[in-house]
């Protein structure tokens, strides 16, 4: 199996803050049939990857698995439609996180995000062997 280490939290603290800007700006100016639905969904399974990598120490693999995991539940649950399900009216918030409609393509930009990450885990720790290496002479 490839060896992906974690980086250090303050880049998943950066990486998340910088997101979190982000999107928030989507969510408050963007009202395309583009950026929003699309691009949004694909940022936010990083934001959420580089939230769980500042407070837990799990690996990359673990991590990039339990935000795709989790994602596609809560893409799932608007397919059963849990809001009406659970026959009360939660927080804005909750309905927010929880979205409002099943789409497969949110699936694919959700696997997407997560394959970006991955593949960007993958080069940072490839470019630090590599320059760790040339710089050593090992």
């Amino acid at each position: 199996m490839i060896n992906l280490n974690r980086n250090k939290r303050i880049y998943y603290f950066l990486g998340f803050l910088f997101l979190l800007i982000i999107e928030v700006i989507i969510a408050k100016y963007v009202n395309d049939s583009f950026i929003r639905p699309y691009l949004g969904d694909f940022l936010v399974v990083i934001l959420i990857y580089c939230f769980l990598m500042l407070f837990f120490r799990i690996s990359v693999f673990k991590g990039l698995i339990t935000v795709w995991l989790f994602s596609f539940t809560v893409e799932f649950l608007q397919l059963l439609d849990i809001v009406k399900l659970m026959q009360y009216q939660p927080p804005k918030i909750v309905l927010i996180v929880l979205g409002s409609s099943f789409s497969v393509w949110d699936l694919l930009a959700y696997s997407l995000g997560i394959l970006f990450t991955g593949f960007a885990e993958f080069c940072r720790t490839n470019y630090s062997e590599n320059f760790t290496t040339m710089d050593t002479g090992k």
